[in-house]
């Protein structure tokens, strides 16, 4: 993208590419991604690549989940993207190729590519890694999350505590010549927003439960009550009975 164009720019490039209206409880994380990615797209030393790649998808991933409609997700994330200078199914292809090589491999091996700057790691691993030894690389939260995705996604991992992990990160992050305090800043945050949105997913959830049970009752009630014509009818006399009969 060119260096003259705006975060104005790119929030009308959005907004023309996905046309949809988007969920007050989604709508600040779309812009603050919205305005992060423009951001990034015009640092000197940033290149979108596959440890890039990876933290970006995760990143979105985790905070779109519980996204209605279904179907609007992809198209959302591939809007963020056009719109700011990357292309989404790169993004999607990179991150996919990191995270397999690390998938047939166990936590220690991957631990171990990571803290020795890619060294007897697989291709796509060691490719990205080698993008942080640059002089002129740029961080930015993502990374951090990058990083944090490729442990997680390790065999054996999956039966560690969340916080170990972080903490693994936050070592490998600092072996790599990463700040410590703003690995442990970025993935912290992440770690807590990804706790709040889904706290927000789960009461929406319940509200919108309790509203479909509120409306079912009152058309079953609607349903029950007789209606005027019906209510001022007059009973029917069974054949024989002359009671009613003045």
């Amino acid at each position: 993208m060119g260096a003259c164009l705006t975060v104005a720019d790119s929030k009308r490039a959005f907004h023309q590419a996905f046309p949809h209206v988007i969920a007050p409880l989604y709508r600040r994380l779309v812009d603050e991604l919205l305005v992060e990615l423009h951001l990034l797209s015009h640092q000197k030393g940033f290149r979108p690549d596959g440890l890039f790649a990876v933290g970006l998808t995760q990143v979105f991933d985790s905070l779109s989940r519980g996204y209605r409609p279904e179907d609007q997700k992809e198209p959302l994330f591939q809007a963020l993207c056009s719109a700011t200078g990357y292309e989404a199914a790169e993004m999607r292809r990179q991150a996919a190729q990191a995270i397999e090589a690390a998938g047939h491999h166990s936590f220690d091996e991957v631990r171990g590519w990571l803290t020795n700057r890619g060294e007897g790691a697989p291709a796509p691993i060691a490719e990205l890694l080698g993008q942080v030894q640059r002089e002129d690389f740029h961080y930015s939260r993502l990374v951090a999350v990058g990083l944090l995705s490729l442990l997680q996604r390790a065999q054996g991992a999956d039966g560690m505590d969340p916080q170990a992990l972080r903490e693994a990160a936050h070592g490998i992050g600092e072996a790599m010549g990463l700040l410590k305090e703003r690995v442990d800043k970025d993935l912290a945050l992440y770690a807590a927003n990804i706790e709040k949105l889904a706290q927000a997913v789960e009461l929406m959830e319940e509200t919108l439960a309790a509203e479909r049970r509120r409306r079912q009752r009152q058309e079953e009630g609607a349903s029950a009550t007789p209606t005027a014509d019906e209510a001022a009818a007059p009973e029917a006399t069974p054949a024989g009975d002359t009671s009613a009969q003045a």
